[in-house]
């Protein structure tokens, strides 16, 4: 405290709270990924790694969520077994499936945004981001699978898209689920204050 009576203000790094978070999101999506089931007919397995990526970016918000989904990739490519079936290698993200790995920086970084943008997020605004999120992860793991592949359109719509629709939206719909009803006992629990960004604003 200096003469004038003021105090000195200290400007926080993100806490370790907030980076453990991250990391067990990180972990979650890991987890999830091995909930999978390769398709005889696409180089593309069915898998649960949606669920975490649309969480993390409801909760943690477009700087934490990246950080989560960056780790995760950075893990994969370093070989840990982290990507569906227990697979790793950076040969995981510039093959055939690859482009969906990929597509989950944008997805999570759009719904954290969005939630940000949002003063108070509802169920369509969420609900809306994850589809946009998921538009995105399509595109991009469409581009990859056609640039290696040699699909034409229709082949790519054909064993990388469609076969995928009907689960990935039931998954958007669980995770908009598991993504209300956490925020729903944080806040009861107030622990809502761990989901601030660093400049103390919070979404959830």
């Amino acid at each position: 405290m200096g003469k004038s009576g003021k105090r000195l203000k200290i400007t926080k790094t993100p806490s370790l709270s907030r980076l453990t978070i991250s990391a067990l999101f990180t972990a979650l999506i890991a987890i999830l990924a091995q909930f999978a089931v390769p398709l005889p007919f696409s180089p593309v397995p069915v898998t649960g790694q949606v669920i975490g990526v649309f969480v993390a970016g409801t909760l943690l918000g477009s700087r934490a969520g990246l950080l989560s989904i960056t780790a995760y990739l950075m893990l994969g490519a370093a070989g840990a077994p982290v990507f569906s079936l227990g697979r790793g290698g950076l040969h995981m993200l510039t093959g055939p499936s690859g482009g969906y790995l990929w597509g989950f920086i944008p997805a999570v970084y759009i719904i954290g945004l969005i939630m940000e943008k949002s003063k108070e997020p509802s169920i369509f605004s969420i609900t809306a981001s994850m589809l946009l999120a998921l538009s995105f992860i399509y595109l991009c793991g469409a581009l990859q699978l056609a640039l290696i592949m040699q699909y034409t359109a229709g082949q790519v719509l054909a064993v990388g898209v469609i076969p995928f629709l009907p689960l990935d939206l039931l998954k958007t719909a669980l995770a908009v689920f598991l993504s209300i009803r956490i925020k729903k006992s944080l806040q009861q629990n107030r622990l809502d204050h761990l989901f601030r960004d660093i400049s103390g604003r919070r979404w959830i």
